[in-house]
């Protein structure tokens, strides 16, 4: 991956050399949870789909890459995550997050979840932003396979601490009050436009629009398109 693609990072001395630690990232591909352990010098764990691990020939590499198996079809699915995320920040690890929940339908960053929220105020840990780009162009949500080429650049914020919160972790307006404050850090590196509606919710919504009115999907966005963006922020 280091030779293909030739990953770019910046603010890497964000994130503490030691003790726990949340990296909350947005998600435009299957290949961020790829390139973002890789650029970290400390192993990352990853929550990932139960079922990635159901087959022999996938399964070997789930686990290579420290991912663990949550089953997402039961009523109980996301305490159990929550319980396995908070299990790997007491053991003092980083633990990878989608605030989002899900891959962007179109590039665009969408309202988060209060899932990560939840875990850094129970393990009183700090949370990294962190802002991933061209993974949607290496292989965009769908493909296979990913293509052998294209630029990836990982860029981590400033850690966000919640020490003034500690014990609020079933406050619902404490939790969402932070996760807001999280997705507006990532959309501050990325320069992404925000959608303050769940990309779950948006994608079911826009399939029913498109069945009822025989039209195919719009067309995605692209990392050239989020990377302009960016700039125009930074301008």
């Amino acid at each position: 991956m280091r030779f293909a693609y030739r990953p770019r990072y910046q603010g890497l001395e964000n994130i503490p050399a030691e003790g726990p630690v949340i990296l909350a990232s947005n998600h435009l591909s299957f290949m961020d949870s790829l390139f973002i352990p890789l650029l970290v010098k400390r192993p990352v764990i990853f929550l990932g789909k139960a079922e990635y691990f159901d087959k022999k020939r996938t399964s070997w590499f789930f686990k290579g890459v420290n991912m663990i198996p949550v089953r997402r079809d039961s009523g109980t699915a996301s305490e159990a995550a929550l319980r396995a995320g908070i299990d790997v920040l007491n053991d003092g690890g980083i633990l990878g997050i989608y605030p989002e929940g899900t891959r962007s339908p179109d590039g665009r960053l969408y309202r988060g979840k209060t899932g990560a929220a939840r875990m850094a105020l129970i393990a009183r840990c700090p949370i990294v932003p962190v802002c991933v780009f061209g993974t949607r162009d290496i292989q965009p949500p769908g493909q296979s396979s990913p293509n052998l080429h294209g630029r990836v650049r990982v860029v981590f914020g400033e850690p966000l601490t919640f020490e003034d919160r500690f014990g609020e972790e079933r406050d619902k307006f404490v939790l969402r009050s932070i996760t807001d404050e999280v997705m507006y850090e990532i959309m501050s590196l990325s320069g992404q436009e925000y959608v303050d509606e769940y990309a779950s919710r948006y994608r079911a919504r826009l399939a029913e629009d498109e069945a009822r009115a025989g039209t195919p999907p719009a067309p995605e966005a692209t990392s050239d398109d989020v990377e302009g963006a960016h700039r125009r922020t930074e301008q």
